[in-house]
């Protein structure tokens, strides 16, 4: 059953895991990246215990193995962009977005040679991007908006760190990648940013998810994670240099030292309480994340990466961002 939610090859890594916490804690998949500092204030300042949950974080980078293990219900929570979730949905297993947690404000975005000033002038260009990821959805929401498909670009699949270095190196005419290759791609002798997320707010967001046997059994759990993320996010505003350092130790990897962490910061903005009611909207008025989820839902299933027949209100529970 394993290998046919996540492939063979993840199945080791899967057998590391304990399986999901116990009632009154909660096991949290998340990968290397800015926005997912604040779960380590929540986790280092006792936020989490304060509000009754323990709360493990666990840093996983392959995002296949990272849906599979949730959808296996080997995490009780994952945190990724509105888009990736969609694809690695199984059907009988409902998922449903619970909170918001960074939005992109220009920390991803398209770099181009210079003679290229809009996104028409892609049509029958090299870019480079990574197929399944966020990049590719950015870049087919924005050939949409401009009345093209993918089909009218000459696509090159490589990874985002990658794509922006074969930019630099003069191999691809553009790249859709995310900081920091985006400005180093930028500074090359031919290169501009084209255009970023900051020209697209709400369109790349990183939410926390969960499925639905999760809701059911831990949703008090579920409900305190919550309100711990608020409690963090009001902690950095108050204290913004320790906590730059609490979250760069806790992120890790190239984010670990605290100036490269804040740096990075600024192209994101975390998403508080007010910030996520507003981005959820409620069923009768629904949110930014409907929209988000919606052009997602049409870009995957053109690709044919779409395994269930789902809707955006059937992923989005309206109730937990209200703390």
């Amino acid at each position: 059953m394993l290998s046919k939610l996540i492939g063979t090859g993840a199945i080791a890594a899967l057998l590391a895991f304990t399986g999901p916490a116990d009632a009154g804690s909660l096991k949290l998949g998340h990968s290397t990246w800015v926005g997912y500092g604040p779960f380590y204030i929540a986790r280092d300042k006792g936020f989490f215990k304060d509000e009754g949950v323990d709360v493990e974080l666990v840093i996983m980078e392959d995002t296949p193995i990272k849906m599979g293990a949730l959808m296996a219900g080997q995490l009780d929570l994952v945190a990724s962009t509105v888009d990736e979730f969609p694809i690695y949905m199984k059907p009988g297993i409902g998922l449903h977005y619970v909170m918001a947690v960074d939005n992109s404000k220009g920390g991803d975005g398209i770099v181009a040679t210079k003679d290229i000033t809009t996104i028409e002038g892609l049509k029958g260009r090299k870019v480079a991007f990574e197929e399944g990821s966020v990049s590719q959805f950015f870049l087919n929401a924005l050939l949409k908006d401009a009345g093209m498909t993918q089909n009218d670009i000459e696509a090159v699949n490589m990874a985002a760190t990658d794509a922006g270095v074969a930019f630099a190196a003069g191999q691809v005419d553009a790249a859709v990648t995310w900081e920091p290759a985006l400005s180093q791609g930028a500074a090359a002798p031919n290169g501009h940013i084209l255009l970023t997320s900051a020209d697209k707010p709400g369109l790349i967001t990183d939410v926390v998810a969960a499925t639905d046997a999760t809701l059911k059994d831990k949703k008090d759990d579920v409900q305190a994670f919550v309100r711990a993320w608020y409690k963090a996010l009001d902690f950095i505003k108050s204290n913004p240099d320790e906590a730059n350092a609490i979250m760069a130790k806790g992120v890790g990897g190239w984010l670990s030292d605290p100036k490269v962490f804040a740096e990075t910061l600024s192209g994101i903005e975390y998403i508080d309480k007010d910030k996520n009611i507003a981005f959820f909207g409620t069923a009768e008025q629904p949110g930014q994340i409907t929209q988000t989820l919606g052009t997602a839902l049409d870009v995957w299933k053109g690709f044919g990466r779409i395994q269930v027949d789902v809707k955006p209100a059937d992923m989005i529970d309206y109730d937990f961002v209200k703390g």
